[in-house]
């Protein structure tokens, strides 16, 4: 047992490659052939720390799960869980995680989630019970979940920054979300940031994803210690991180503008994976950058169209629409994503028929809309749907009545040409100052009406802790723009909170503020 774990322990150190050298190494010694022969005939007479070490140590250095001796190891372990004391129930759970799902293997899960009910009382080492969370996994039942979240929770003062770190790998295992918990670790986090190796913070956006934990404070701290440190990391680890922001929702600002900077100054590391990266963070997060903005986006357009021979049309397709959400028309890709469309080329996979339907779409109304030829129509054609709106906008439809007297005072669930949607229109004089009645405005020019439309978003839609529209909305909004329409855009959840007298002050602002009729949003257009 000593000779496989230090064996293990030697090994784990090496790179990648010296791994796969030292493990044929390993397998081909004629002495480690006898030590696995010993180690199969003296299972059942082994103490239960070197049994679990042993095991522990054979399945770490990657020998395969259904050989005799792995499998009798398992069996054994079986046989002697209720003698295996609480460091080696953790010694336990941590190789069970790293092995393939099998008969022996989940009778020995079952068996050892039972044992772990019964003790999980007397455990009181944090770091036993964090390697039990990540083997009982997300198939654990939720009251043992619980169980363990009051374990931890009775030893969260004596929290210290590495086992902050692994707690939320913990919780992302069991995809538990323990508030109690994640808190405390997100500050003793935020304490020590400056010790958090590289790839740990990905991970712990990473763990913040699959929790669906939403922690701005956490998130602005590890922006923040990017941003001072930008000139240590390569622009691919930078990449990463503004990744795993995006999958977020969380726009690190300063962080965008520096790498838009490196960007400028050394383009030539955009490849494609890269570039397809870099076009899906700007645009969902609708980001353009302060300085040069134009430049970036040319440099950016420039590697899309060097990319053009190898690109597949799936990728193009994402190229062209991550572009046009910001307000982008990068022409040669765009001609021959078209051209492909037309020729019955653009063969897409079946796995994302419909949002790969809704890109090209997306990019085709982009083309249109954004074009530097658009006009504003005279006139835009709308249909009112339904008269009923659905029940997380009768709050909103109530307030509109109390406000303007009279639901001819305002149109609700309107579809508009291009496949764009408002839940609200309100028609008001030119002097914005008096809300108009629809059926009189109906025949009159753009020029004498002012139209609002309103839009109830999830907080989803916009950047997290912000009102910040994303890509998608940010580009509707825009395209309502260009028909005529200014948009006030409302977080529906926020709105949904408020006291009804307060929801109706906060429309009534709304209607009547002239801020509901500037037009603040920025786009590369603007700077072309």
């Amino acid at each position: 047992a000593n000779s496989l774990t230090m064996a293990w322990r030697l090994y784990k150190n090496l790179s990648e490659e010296q791994q796969r050298y030292e493990k044929q190494l390993i397998f081909e010694h004629p002495v480690f052939a006898k030590l696995c022969q010993q180690l199969l005939r003296d299972a059942r007479r082994m103490t239960r720390g070197d049994l679990v070490f042993s095991l522990h140590a054979l399945v770490s250095l990657g020998v395969p799960q259904n050989t005799l001796l792995l499998q009798t190891l398992v069996r054994v372990c079986q046989e002697k869980l209720n003698q295996l004391d609480n460091r080696c129930i953790s010694v336990l759970a941590t190789t069970l995680a790293g092995m393939d799902k099998d008969k022996n293997v989940s009778a020995l899960q079952a068996g050892l989630q039972l044992l772990v009910e019964q003790r999980i009382s007397s455990i009181r080492d944090i770091f036993i019970l964090q390697n039990l969370m990540k083997c009982l996994g997300k198939d654990a039942p939720v009251f043992l979940k619980k169980k363990l979240e009051m374990a931890v929770m009775r030893e969260i003062d004596g929290l210290t920054f590495p086992n902050a770190l692994r707690m939320f790998w913990a919780l992302a295992a069991m995809n538990y979300c323990s508030l109690p918990i994640l808190n405390p670790c997100s500050k003793k986090i935020q304490e020590n940031i400056h010790d958090v190796p590289f790839r740990q913070l990905i991970l712990i956006l990473e763990a913040c994803h699959t929790l669906q934990y939403r922690n701005v404070k956490l998130f602005s701290a590890l922006a923040d210690y990017v941003n001072s440190t930008a000139y240590l990391w390569d622009k691919r680890q930078i990449i990463l991180f503004l990744s795993a922001c995006e999958t977020l929702g969380f726009q690190p600002t300063e962080l965008l503008d520096i790498f838009a900077e490196k960007v400028t100054e050394d383009p030539d590391f955009l490849n494609l994976k890269n570039l397809l990266t870099v076009l899906r963070v700007y645009s969902r997060l609708n980001y353009v950058p302060r300085v040069q903005r134009h430049l970036f986006f040319e440099i950016l357009h420039s590697c899309l169209n060097k990319c053009l021979p190898q690109i597949s049309n799936t990728e193009l397709l994402k190229a062209v629409y991550s572009l046009g959400i910001l307000g982008y028309l990068p022409q040669r890709a765009l001609d021959e994503l078209l051209q492909k469309d037309s020729k019955d080329e653009l063969i897409l996979p079946d796995d994302f028929k419909e949002q790969n339907t809704m890109m090209l779409r997306c990019v085709k109304t982009c083309m249109e809309l954004d074009s530097p030829s658009f006009t504003k129509p005279a006139f835009v054609l709308t249909e009112n749907v339904s008269s009923l709106v659905s029940l997380n906008l009768r709050k909103a439809q109530e307030a509109l009545i109390e406000i303007l007297g009279d639901e001819n005072m305002f149109l609700q669930n309107v579809q508009l040409p291009y496949r764009y949607h408002i839940d609200f229109e309100i028609r008001m004089d030119s002097d914005r100052k008096k809300v108009l009645p629809i059926t009189a405005t109906d025949d009159h020019s753009d020029s004498r009406v002012q139209r609002l439309a309103f839009l109830f978003a999830p907080v989803s839609s916009f950047c997290l802790g912000t009102t910040h529209p994303q890509g998608k909305l940010a580009m509707k909004k825009r395209h309502l723009n260009k028909l005529g329409y200014h948009v006030i855009l409302i977080q529906n959840k926020k709105f949904q909170e408020m006291k009804n007298e307060d929801a109706v002050e906060f429309l009534k602002r709304k209607i009547y503020s002239e801020d509901a009729f500037s037009f603040p949003e920025a786009t590369v257009q603007d700077n072309n």
